[in-house]
């Protein structure tokens, strides 16, 4: 039976070695992930851009048809909705962006 001496050198070599892998797979997955990040980034800052463009048109053609109705005021629930929506879009985006970071 080996000694406990040696069997706690072989316990540190083994946790040494596993620890060493462990360290270079966590170094190849940061290596793709920053290759890979600011193309990523790229293309979920165009997203939220239409997002945003999309949204003001839609406002703009809201605003177009209450103007032809004669409605020119817009309820503060109206607003406030409004908000809500655009809160939820910025906290999805940002939410997307830490999950690829």
């Amino acid at each position: 039976m080996s000694s406990p001496e040696t069997l706690v050198q072989a316990a540190l070599n083994r946790l040494a070695a596993r620890l060493g892998s462990s360290a270079m797979d966590a170094a190849a997955q940061l290596s793709l992930l920053a290759q890979d990040a600011p193309q990523r980034v790229q293309q979920e800052l165009e997203l939220f851009w239409e997002e945003v463009q999309q949204e003001a048109q839609r406002m703009e053609q809201h605003d177009t048809t209450s103007g032809a109705a004669g409605s020119d005021s817009v309820t503060s629930a109206d607003r406030q909705l409004q908000l809500d929506d655009l809160r939820a879009q910025v906290a999805a985006f940002s939410r997307r962006l830490e999950e690829t970071g």
